[in-house]
């Protein structure tokens, strides 16, 4: 799909998926508005990459339902991609009514202005891998596994697939696309990381900091089990459930699994000492031994709907991944470009991926490109 000029509307653009979400759509050409908050952190991608250089960014809440219908109607996009929320575990136990009023009442707020939006086309909603029932099974999860959630942010983020699955029905009904042109789905990822992410609570971004200021990092959770998968992964297949959904309507308007190979779901201790391995430089670990809020034990994704119909499959191994994490890092430590330095990521991304598909048409028979 040609995305020259394609009016694309990101919510969240100022986050860590955002930013950059919202690099890689300036790069296709997109014409693109983003809404959000303000960078959730002081030092944060948003700034370091100078996203908004290449967009309109507007300021403010989803929760402000009047705000956002303002911006759907002055902007008219095409495509939107919901990614504003609150996206923290042990935030949501500090801020559990926050929490549902920004990931529920929130989706709702961009779902009803995207409704009374002439010119919109195709909406992608992106939750998280955390949305299911989590019964602690060792099989990945499937699209049509129960819904559930034991903390408030990741039932909340059940409750806002509720929320999609209900303006589809009532609203987007895709046996009467004809009518109202609005194709909608829902995208579920596992754990995400990449160079950028400078949130607390979460252990990448906790780890660098460490590491940056050559202290020991405090891991919780050691043994915890996490689907972890280069940012880019996802992305990818926000964009191919996005242009699916753009040029052929509701045929794939549901919900999609993004996540890694199985070899790649693996323990909090594993990555980190991963990470010190690759960082080097006496960086060090232990594991932090006090009270800690509940969280899953181990969580993964069955993604073999995306691989059979978008053609989505990583590209990235988590080794590959967490290298090149850590290059990020340490190039910002330099006081480099970062803007031209994630773009080279971005570019470098995009190679791997024509080079698997080039490997793939090849293992089928097909003729090799000259």
């Amino acid at each position: 799909m040609n995305w020259s000029s394609r009016r694309v509307l990101i919510t969240g653009h100022t986050g860590f998926k955002g930013s950059w979400l919202s690099l890689w759509l300036q790069l296709k050409g997109a014409d693109l508005c983003g809404f959000g908050l303000e960078p959730p952190t002081a030092v944060n991608l948003f700034t370091d990459a100078g996203i908004s250089g290449g967009m309109l960014s507007v300021l403010g809440d989803i929760r402000d339902t009047a705000h956002v219908a303002k911006v759907f109607q002055e902007y008219r996009p095409e495509i939107v991609f919901h990614m504003a929320a609150q996206p923290l575990v042990r935030s949501s136990y500090w801020d559990p009514v926050g929490t549902y009023a920004t990931n529920v009442v929130g989706t709702a707020s961009v779902l009803e202005a995207a409704r009374q939006t002439r010119g919109v086309r195709a909406i992608v909603v992106v939750t998280t891998d955390k949305c299911y029932e989590n019964r602690e099974w060792d099989w990945p999860y499937r699209e049509n596994d129960r819904l559930g959630g034991y903390d408030p942010y990741s039932n909340s983020k059940a409750c806002t697939e509720l929320v999609v699955s209900s303006f589809r029905s009532s609203f987007f009904d895709p046996k009467t696309y004809d009518k109202h042109g609005v194709a909608i789905a829902s995208a579920r990822a596992g754990n995400v990381i990449g160079g950028g992410d400078w949130a607390t609570d979460r252990l990448v971004p906790d780890i660098m900091r460490a590491f940056l200021a050559g202290e020991t990092v405090l891991i919780r959770n050691p043994h915890a089990i996490r689907p972890w998968q280069h940012v880019l992964e996802p992305l990818r297949g926000y964009i191919a459930v996005a242009e699916s959904l753009y040029e052929k309507g509701p045929v794939d308007g549901e919900a999609w699994n993004f996540g890694p190979e199985q070899a790649d779901a693996q323990t909090v201790e594993w990555m980190v000492g991963k990470l010190a391995s690759l960082w080097g430089e006496e960086a060090n670990w232990r594991v932090d031994s006090g009270d800690h809020p509940h969280e899953a034990h181990t969580l993964q994704l069955d993604w073999s709907k995306a691989k059979r119909r978008l053609q989505w499959s990583p590209a990235l191994t988590l080794s590959e991944a967490l290298a090149e994490t850590t290059e990020w890092y340490k190039v910002k430590s330099k006081n480099t470009d970062m803007r031209a330095f994630t773009v080279k990521q971005i570019q470098s991304y995009e190679e791997r991926c024509r080079s698997c598909l080039d490997s793939t048409s090849l293992s089928r028979g097909a003729t090799p490109k000259k």
